[in-house]
């Protein structure tokens, strides 16, 4: 009952997103490049859109443990993010990788998670961002576009746009990954095909790293809620469990146990060669500030970058009471036109 319901939930939600004024929604199942593997793709725009611009086309991807569909598409007062870069002249679209969201999950995550490897590596979701970017300007008859990662989607966008830098008009990483200091030692049992994630402990890391006499305000009454239930709904197989539970693929932990927690990048940023943004918000402890100023160093060879630091926030600052500044922000460097000529 509870999954059926869970299911009604995340279609309502949907609907509502769909119906902010003038913005028209889509939803695609693509081609991934494993046979078997589809992979969720929305759009919106609005109905008076008449022609594609790579500088007004926008991708985004999301984090390790959460689908791109209800971090950036979940209506708040009526409109969500994506409702708000529609609104404001914007060919937005998201993708989720494998094992997330409506994206078919792989088989190992239908079995016990210690039977199998890690699911949904960074390799493997780096190959259904690039399914996704070819399956966006194919769609528009474009060239290029702008690309959004947000924490574990920075390292795959990060490098995705290291190795592609001809499909990218404009870069933004949001609370980018870097090195860990210190680093951290590898465990000694093999990771899992995946992790269980409830309500409680998704809370808790929201919540991680801000003040208790900070937390009451920080986020939107009923967003919380409202985000956990549709975000479960997504997991059809998890919703049913007791307690309810969202499985989230372990590929993740790979490339940070192997990479960032021992003190290796998995990209260079240095190969990333168009305008980048780095957005980030003060409180966020799953990947602290020191990080994004290290990416922001190593951004040698962009042409121009920009490094903001949101106040009163969390990774998840999207969803909360300044989302309104990450969205200004955001939508200032992508529609600025020369920032690099003189006065």
């Amino acid at each position: 009952m509870r999954a059926t319901l869970l299911l009604a939930l995340a279609a309502t939600l949907a609907a509502a997103a769909a119906h902010a004024e003038g913005v028209v929604v889509e939803d695609h199942m693509i081609k991934s490049s494993t046979p078997g593997i589809e992979l969720f793709v929305r759009n919106k725009h609005l109905s008076s859109m008449t022609a594609a611009r790579p500088d007004r086309t926008l991708l985004f991807i999301h984090g390790a443990t959460y689908p791109a569909e209800t971090s950036f598409d979940l209506p708040i007062a009526g409109k969500s993010m994506m409702d708000l870069f529609a609104e404001a002249g914007f060919d937005v679209f998201l993708v989720d990788v494998r094992g997330y969201g409506r994206s078919t999950r792989p088989p190992a995550m239908d079995k016990p998670p210690h039977e199998n490897p890690p699911a949904a590596t960074s390799d493997e979701a780096g190959a259904d961002l690039g399914s996704a970017v070819d399956y966006v300007l194919g769609l528009r008859g474009l060239a290029k576009l702008n690309l959004m990662g947000w924490s574990w989607g920075t390292s795959i966008a990060g490098r995705y746009a290291a190795g592609h830098n001809d499909k990218i008009e404009r870069l933004v990483l949001y609370a980018p990954a870097w090195t860990f200091e210190p680093t951290v030692a590898p465990p000694t049992q093999p990771l899992p095909a995946y992790r269980f994630v409830d309500e409680a402990t998704a809370k808790k890391r929201w919540l991680m790293g801000v003040a208790e006499d900070q937390q009451a305000n920080l986020i939107p009454p009923g967003v919380f809620d409202a985000w956990w239930n549709a975000t479960l709904a997504t997991d059809p197989v998890g919703a049913k469990m007791n307690p309810p539970q969202l499985r989230a693929p372990d590929g993740v932990y790979a490339e940070f146990t192997q990479y960032w927690r021992a003190g290796k990048p998995f990209y260079d940023p240095a190969d990333i060669r168009v305008p980048t943004l780095l957005i980030h918000a003060e409180w966020d402890a799953d990947l602290p500030s020191y990080m994004a100023h290290k990416v922001f160093a190593h951004l040698t060879r962009a042409p121009y970058k920009r490094f903001v630091e949101l106040g009163q926030g969390t990774h998840t600052v999207m969803l909360e009471k300044n989302r309104k500044q990450f969205f200004d922000e955001i939508r200032a460097f992508l529609t600025e036109t020369d920032p690099t000529a003189l006065n």
